[in-house]
């Protein structure tokens, strides 16, 4: 309970930053924004292909998983992109008072091929979970397989939260940000907010309730609809398209905060781990004190 309400705490610290500095929160809604249209340009040929290539046996299914493949690897870079940007943001805005998106986007572009890189092994990891997933039913062993693939997702998507900083923030490429990460673990510099600060519950139960409130209201209206325009053609139309629209709103407020939040957490506890290490090579006396909106949090 103590988790819930540190990752609550810092939800509101978090935002409270944004809404001073709305540039802050600009790139999770234009991922977000540019990520559903080219998953809906992206699925165009995946569906055209799958209707051509049913009956081609392994070529076609190889053919459609190349192609989906491909598709996740798109979707990992835009949210590594605009990710990146966000990190930057707040580290400016941390640092310097400001968020400037120009600034965010010439670091992004720098490191491009880096983020490329990190979106190819999330993809390849994301490959493994669903391999393992697609094969469980083959006993014990693959269960296991499936769950030690599902644990794999897990771990990666921490590290990955956690790479984004140290290649944008210290320009460094995938392996030097990933050996930099795994040290400053070694060192149980991340092990209070870690365990303390329980922002993914958080953020899950706020995204469960947005989309189940949407869900709820976007029937309502569809039906209240329905029921007065009746069941022909406009009514259907309108009714069942509002109540979706109703809903893919909710869901997508719901990922924003999430996305947002996430990604001000980690890039708080990257800075507040690197200055700790740094104090600590120094051999200053004096505790270093965790980013602000960190800092509220941990106390």
């Amino acid at each position: 309970m103590e988790s819930f309400s540190r990752g609550w705490s810092f939800l509101q610290q978090a935002w409270q930053m944004a809404f001073k500095d709305k540039d802050l929160i600009k790139p999770s809604i234009y991922a977000l924004v540019v990520g559903s249209i080219v998953s809906v340009i992206g699925s165009i040929p995946i569906i055209i292909a799958a209707f051509f290539l049913g009956d081609a046996g392994r070529v076609g299914q190889f053919i459609l998983a190349v192609m989906g493949a491909f598709l996740v690897f798109v979707n990992f870079v835009i949210i590594y992109v605009f990710s990146g940007m966000t990190v930057y943001l707040i580290y400016e805005y941390l640092t310097q008072g400001n968020g400037r998106l120009n600034t965010a986007w010439s670091i992004v572009r720098r490191d491009f091929f880096d983020l490329v890189t990190l979106a190819a092994v999330s993809t390849g990891v994301n490959l493994l979970k669903n391999a393992a997933r697609r094969n469980r039913r083959g006993g014990i062993a693959a269960g296991l397989m499936s769950a030690a693939a599902s644990f794999l997702e897990v771990l990666w998507t921490e590290a990955a939260f956690l790479i984004l900083p140290a290649m944008v923030i210290e320009d460094m490429n995938l392996s030097n940000a990933a050996k930099r990460v795994t040290q400053i673990v070694k060192e149980n510099l991340l092990l209070v907010g870690v365990s303390t600060v329980g922002v993914r519950a958080v953020t899950g139960l706020i995204g469960f309730l947005l989309g189940f409130g949407g869900a709820v209201l976007g029937f309502a209206v569809g039906y209240g609809i329905i029921a007065v325009l009746g069941t022909g053609t406009l009514g259907l139309v309108f009714g069942i398209g509002l109540g979706v629209l109703i809903f893919l709103l909710f869901t997508m407020v719901g990922n924003v905060i999430g996305t947002y939040t996430s990604t001000a957490y980690h890039t708080c506890l990257y800075l507040w781990a690197r200055n700790v290490e740094v104090a600590q090579r120094s051999e200053q006396p004096i505790p270093v004190a965790a980013p602000a909106p960190l800092a509220a949090v941990l106390g």
